[in-house]
Formats: C-alpha cells, sequence, structure tokens
C-alpha cells in the first residue's frame, strides 16, 4: 500500500478545523449520538481497514459523541477549554511524537519542556530556583510531590527512604483542611500514609483552612493546603499558616490545581497571598491555562528532593544532561507536554496569562450577579472562576437539596450549557466553573438565562 500518513494527516486536519467551525453543536451530546457509539465493532477486527476508513469512523461515530468543553458554555468539572495556539501546536507535536525522558531522545522537546516549565515558575511568582516538571495531571503531582516531602522529612531525621523503604521508617503525619481535594487522600495512600496518620483541620464558610485551630505540627509533618477550593475557589490562609510550619520543620505542600494560577493576575494574586513559601506545589495547565489534555505541574523549591524520590539509574540511561524530565517524575517514557504549553505562553506572553485569568473570573462574577437577580443563592463570595449556587431555600433542608438537584437535571437536559451538581457543607449546590478562556458575556447572559428558565419552571 501506497504509504499515505501524509494525506491521513491533512484529512484529520481538515475535519479537526470542521468540528471547530460547527458551533451549533450541543454542549452535551444527544442520545442518539451516544448510542450511535455502539456501531464502534466490539470485536477485534480480523484483518486489516483502510487508515482513511477508520479515521471517517472516528469522525462520524466520535465527533457527536464529543463534550464541547471548549466552546464557551461549559461550566462542569473545572475543565479547561484549548487555546488556538495550543491546540495547533498539538497537532504538530502528536505528527512529531516524540518521547522527553530524556534530552538525547528529543532535543526540541527537551527544550521547550524545559522552558515552559521555567516559564511557568516565573508566571506563578515561585522561587526561581524551584525546579518544574510535567506530569498527567496534578492527581500525580500531588503524589509527586507528596512522595518528595515525605522523603525529604525521613532525609532530614537519618532516614534513607531509597535505599531502606518504609518499613521501620520514622512515622509521618499529615496535616490538611477538612475541605482538601480527594485526589490528596489518593496520592497519600499511594505513598503508604493512611487515613489514620491524617488530622484534618475545620474551615470557615467559605471552605478555608482556619489558622487558629491548627494542632501541633513538627518536624515529621507534612501539611497540605490547598490553592482553590473546588466549590469556591477560595484559598487557604497561606501567609498566616506557612512560615509558623516551615520554622517547625514541616513540609509544606500546596494543591493548586486551578487555584494557584491566580497567582499570574496582579489584580487577584492577593487571594494566594504566600502561597510561594511553600516547599511544593501541584497545578494543571490543561484548566486554567486552557492547555490541552494532559498537563500536570509539579514543582519543589529544591529541585533536589524532587530528584532523590525520582531520580533512576542504569548503564542504558546514562546521561550528562542537568534536566532530564524522567528523573523530575514518575514516569520514564512521556509524551512533550512542555511543547502546547509552551505554545500558550509564547502566544499569550506575561499580560495575555493575566488576561485570561481576570476575564473569567470577571465572567464569573457576571454569571453570579446574573443568577443571584434572578432569585438563586450564592453561598461563597465569588473571588475567582468558581459560582456556588443554591436553588430553593439556602438553608440545610431537603426540599432546597430536591430543588436544586431538579434544576440542575433540567439544566442539562436543556442543553444551552452544562453544569454540575455538588455538595457543599451538608447543601445540595449547583457548581458553575469558569476555566475556559473562550467564554463571551453572551455565552454568560444566555446560560444564565437558561439557568434561570429552567428553575421558574
Amino acid at each position: 500500500m501506497r504509504d499515505s500518513k501524509p494525506e491521513l494527516v491533512l484529512d484529520a486536519a481538515a475535519r479537526a478545523a470542521r468540528y471547530l467551525a460547527e458551533s451549533d453543536r450541543p454542549t452535551f451530546p444527544s442520545a442518539e449520538a451516544i448510542a450511535a457509539l455502539a456501531n464502534f465493532s466490539a470485536e477485534v477486527p480480523e484483518g486489516p481497514t483502510d487508515p482513511a476508513a477508520v479515521l471517517d469512523q472516528l469522525d462520524r461515530l466520535g465527533s457527536p459523541a464529543t463534550v464541547r468543553s471548549t466552546h464557551g458554555r461549559y461550566f462542569g468539572f473545572v475543565n479547561g477549554g484549548t487555546e488556538p495556539a495550543a491546540a495547533a501546536a498539538a497537532v504538530l507535536a502528536s505528527t512529531w511524537d516524540q518521547n522527553v525522558a530524556l534530552p538525547v531522545m528529543s532535543p526540541v522537546a527537551a527544550h521547550l519542556d524545559a522552558l515552559s516549565a521555567r516559564w511557568i515558575v516565573d508566571l506563578l511568582g515561585l522561587p526561581a530556583a524551584a525546579e518544574a516538571a510535567f506530569c498527567a495531571g496534578a492527581s500525580v503531582a500531588n503524589l509527586t510531590a507528596i512522595l518528595a516531602g515525605r522523603d525529604a522529612l525521613l532525609a532530614r531525621r537519618g532516614w534513607d527512604v531509597g535505599a531502606d523503604g518504609l518499613a521501620g521508617a520514622p512515622p509521618i503525619d499529615v496535616v490538611t483542611s477538612a475541605e482538601v481535594h480527594v485526589s490528596v487522600f489518593k496520592a497519600l495512600r499511594a505513598a503508604g500514609i493512611g487515613r489514620s496518620a491524617v488530622r484534618t483541620v475545620a474551615t470557615d464558610d467559605r471552605g478555608r483552612l482556619l489558622a487558629d485551630e491548627l494542632p501541633a505540627i513538627g518536624d515529621r509533618t507534612l501539611l497540605i493546603l490547598q490553592a482553590g477550593n473546588v466549590n469556591t475557589g477560595h484559598s487557604d490562609p497561606f501567609a498566616e499558616v506557612i512560615p509558623a510550619a516551615r520554622a517547625a520543620g514541616a513540609w509544606v505542600h500546596v494543591d493548586g490545581a486551578f487555584g494557584l494560577w491566580a497567582a499570574a493576575s496582579p489584580s487577584r494574586r492577593v487571594t494566594v497571598a504566600g502561597v510561594e513559601l511553600a516547599d511544593s506545589w501541584a497545578t494543571d495547565a490543561h484548566k486554567w491555562l486552557n492547555a490541552p489534555y494532559d498537563a500536570g505541574v509539579v514543582i519543589c523549591a529544591d529541585g533536589a528532593d524532587l530528584r532523590r524520590s525520582m531520580a533512576v539509574d542504569a548503564a542504558y540511561l546514562e546521561t550528562t544532561a542537568e534536566r532530564a524530565p524522567m528523573h523530575l517524575g514518575l514516569q520514564m517514557s512521556q509524551r512533550a507536554r512542555g511543547v502546547e504549553t509552551w505554545a500558550v505562553i509564547a502566544g499569550r506572553g506575561r499580560s495575555g496569562i493575566a488576561e485570561m485569568i481576570d476575564h473569567t473570573c470577571d465572567q464569573a462574577e457576571r454569571m453570579a450577579a446574573a443568577l443571584a437577580a434572578g432569585g438563586a443563592h450564592i453561598l461563597a463570595p465569588v473571588v475567582l472562576n468558581q459560582v456556588l449556587v443554591r436553588f430553593g431555600s439556602p438553608d440545610a433542608d431537603p426540599a432546597g437539596d430536591a430543588e436544586t438537584d431538579r434544576v440542575v437535571a433540567a439544566v442539562q437536559a436543556d442543553g444551552t450549557c452544562w453544569a454540575g451538581a455538588t455538595t457543599w457543607q451538608g447543601r445540595r449546590a449547583m457548581r458553575v466553573s469558569f476555566s475556559d478562556t473562550s467564554i463571551t458575556e453572551a455565552d454568560v447572559d444566555a446560560s444564565a438565562a437558561a439557568i434561570l428558565r429552567c428553575a421558574n419552571r
């Protein structure tokens, strides 16, 4: 068969362009589109199929069944959209198919990985010497940082996890917020730290850890804080908590999957004041930065702590490179995530990244104002890109819970926009997340009208 790879790539690019241009597609796929997925064969094909036919089937059956999280009216799960430069870079980078594990495997991937990682540290206002590395998402970034923190705390007590493992090691205790994200508990479990070692601290009505209720913290404590509560957008009081914790010898990690990016906006960084004082951070490029999935980022104030836990050694992997991504994270082979992130930052620049953050926060405030004017209850002041809404009674009661769930279901069925439900401090609520930078005021107004229309039926 004649090599038709260039023609296939051109065909795929044309189909992708048509997909982007089809602005009338619903936010969530129709029942018919989902049912049509059954037309994908359930059995392994017995022989080859023309690659062009494979691509056609993928587009014909797959495209209608996608969730349109990149067209301005998707408000679910803090899912970011995709910057145009990043979407285009992803097409080219996937065709390159580079492995960024070692610089010798791809000089361009290694260069852009290091450059975009350094840019992220700069944009977030973190210590200039901090080391950042890409990974599959903030869940993996949390795990990576927790492993680095665990090993650093034990190393300070003379215990080498790499040599001696965890059996018999001095115990590590964890202090965190009662509102900490569930991915943190998954990461702790993977790091060999069970729930019985975790002490949780109460939060206020916005989801912020109460600094005056912190328990005793010492030199075997891993303190995990949060930048951007997943329901309210509010952050823990870093400036009040971190200095004393570090003075006591604790390791301070900040889970900032989306909220950490507030630091890139001069007008919003006050919401995360003091976050730069921590030992490690986790964030995503595929949320608020609007890079394609998946792209998480782990950052350690001291790169040596990251390498202690992540570096490996084998004769065939010898390298003199100062920075090899495989020595900074859990993966060895890994795609070149830094390419798309580089494209976002190169295209937007410092002021453009700040504008991304400010724009989505402004639209969140616009949505909250419109819903409140229509009789909905906003459960927490909007400080970033999260709007928490309740219908019926604002108090914790079954009728308000039922009414809120009814409105959420009606909004999802309506199709104008998509938002999900959550439970916030004992009350059911709708969570409206603004992470796609393509959203416009017209999108907000149409979506707010649809939500209120569903509420008033």
